[in-house]
């Protein structure tokens, strides 16, 4: 089961920053670059090599910050970050991705060339590589008291001033790589990303899963309610779409005979753009044969408190303001999260009883006497009705972790209809913050029921619904072969780390998202 909400169209917004006036700079960008390549210029000819292939290190500054003081033939390298020269004495920071470390530079225990060559030709955002001996200043900070040390390549450009790092949101998501250079909490969010991937995959991994690759051009949008991205593949003569999800190849594949699947699937859906929508996206699918989806609920909820536990170090997140306030804090402990139907929260929140309105004419009718209006509500079949009205009214209410479970069968077509009520399927969707964080469900494995779907899909599509399915007849030949019961799992990587963060925004945890042309 595809994150189907992620399809969801959000009106289209300009990109965060388009107007920011750009850094305010001491002196103009290109005099200070000329400067810096006449450094670079005199470095050569003093025969120094300015783009040098290599330095040979015996730490990363990470693990030479631990070094006990004393210790002789230390080798680091890392870009100058800060540079203060006291005359006979200079004082610098190095950096890299993981660590700092300060290193020191005395006229009188370094080569006069040397000494002279940092003085005159290192700025900051250099790189250098130096060796030496760890040892305290006078103010107890720990220090690499250089002996001998080697240009390793010239930043033509300055830096972002220290203090200020990059605030501008536009140069933030354009430049990234300033934004890591200069803000620690950038560097710390996406190593968190990185341990979020690192620990679900080991997770999956332990309890029996297997991970695979699935394909990203395909002939049919198929696995989400979403509009795709299309291409032309040139060898083939065919049209091609951009993968919206992974479902239907990993469902295949249990067919086939997998148990346990699962894939870190970058999808691509043709859509509107807002601080919880990306256009290309990293989901996590898992599917799981012989299970149902309470058996799935179960382990969501075991996976996320254990992700969140290793990636952060307990089970509260806090929401901050642009001036660091706490505004809220979410909490994914507790014994066992809430479970809540579609049709009593909408009820509750607008009077709705969605069971009754057996068509979309008769619930637009309702929410029109109601006074709400959702987009396309016109052309829109009932299950998608259903979906937007739950948006409007409920969704922004849920801040602590909620099962939301009984979605409408017609808004859920590649999930089983509930034994008990075949209005509804055996779905679920975990909302936090207002977000769908994971969207799961007892899938359906009846090929005729599924065929039924597609075609009432094909129809909606055909009336002007643009994020209804496509007919996938490879698909349904694949289900004609027989289907265990199966239920399957999907998660937003970049939602997910945004909220566990608390970034309002999933571009802030996408290292290079996608921005309109300068």
């Amino acid at each position: 089961m595809a994150q189907q909400e992620q399809s969801q169209k959000p009106q289209p917004q300009k990109q965060q920053g388009d107007k920011q006036k750009p850094q305010k700079q001491q002196q103009p960008i290109a005099e200070l670059r000329r400067v810096r390549i006449e450094k670079m210029e005199r470095l050569r000819d003093e025969g120094v090599p300015v783009w040098p292939e290599r330095f040979e290190r015996t730490h990363t500054l990470e693990k030479a910050a631990d070094l006990a003081e004393g210790t002789e033939g230390v080798r680091i390298g890392g870009r100058v970050i800060a540079k203060r020269d006291m005359g006979k004495l200079i004082f610098a920071k190095l950096r890299d991705f993981k660590g700092g470390l300060q290193i020191s530079l005395r006229k009188d225990g370094l080569d006069p060339e040397l000494f002279k060559r940092f003085k005159k030709r290192i700025d900051i955002g250099d790189h250098v590589g130096c060796a030496g001996r760890i040892y305290r200043t006078e103010k107890g900070e720990l220090t690499l008291e250089v002996e001998s040390f080697e240009f390793m390549g010239k930043a033509l450009r300055p830096l972002p001033e220290k203090w200020a790092g990059v605030k501008d949101v536009e140069t933030r998501l354009r430049q990234r790589y300033l934004d890591l250079i200069v803000n620690e909490e950038a560097r710390d969010r996406f190593r968190l990303r990185t341990s979020v991937v690192r620990t679900m995959r080991r997770y999956l991994d332990d309890h029996d899963f297997e991970e695979v690759e699935t394909p990203i051009l395909a002939t049919k949008a198929s696995g989400a309610m979403a509009r795709p991205f299309t291409s032309h593949h040139n060898a083939l003569d065919i049209e091609v779409t951009l993968r919206i999800a992974p479902e239907t190849y990993l469902k295949r594949l249990v067919v086939g005979g997998y148990d346990k699947v699962y894939e870190f699937a970058r999808c691509f859906r043709n859509e509107g753009m807002d601080p919880s929508h990306l256009q290309d996206f990293t989901m996590l699918e898992y599917y799981c044969a012989w299970w149902n989806y309470e058996d799935n609920m179960r382990f969501t909820e075991e996976l996320v408190k254990h992700t969140i536990k290793e990636a952060t170090g307990g089970f509260t997140v806090e929401r901050k303001d642009e001036d660091g306030n706490v505004t809220r804090t979410l909490d994914f402990g507790g014994e066992s999260w809430p479970r809540v139907t579609m049709r009593e929260l909408i009820q509750r929140d607008c009077g709705i009883d969605i069971t009754a309105q057996e068509d979309a004419a008769s619930l637009r009718a309702a929410m029109i006497e109601q006074d709400i209006r959702v987009d396309k509500m016109d052309v829109l079949g009932r299950g998608a009705l259903v979906d937007q009205l739950y948006k409007k009214v409920s969704r922004p209410k849920l801040i602590d972790p909620v099962f939301l479970i009984q979605h409408p069968t017609d808004l859920s077509p590649l999930a089983r209809r509930n034994d008990d009520d075949p209005s509804v399927v055996d779905r679920f969707q975990l909302v936090v913050n207002g977000w769908e964080v994971v969207n799961a469900y007892s899938e359906l494995v009846d090929p005729l029921d599924q065929r039924a779907r597609l075609e009432e899909q094909a129809g909606l599509r055909a009336a002007g619904d643009d994020e209804a399915m496509d007919l996938d007849e490879d698909y349904l030949l694949a289900m004609e072969h027989g289907m265990p019961p199966i239920s399957g799992w999907g998660m937003g990587i970049d939602r997910f780390v945004a909220l566990i963060t608390g970034q309002d925004s999933l571009r802030e945890t996408v290292l290079f998202p996608l921005m309109r042309p300068e």
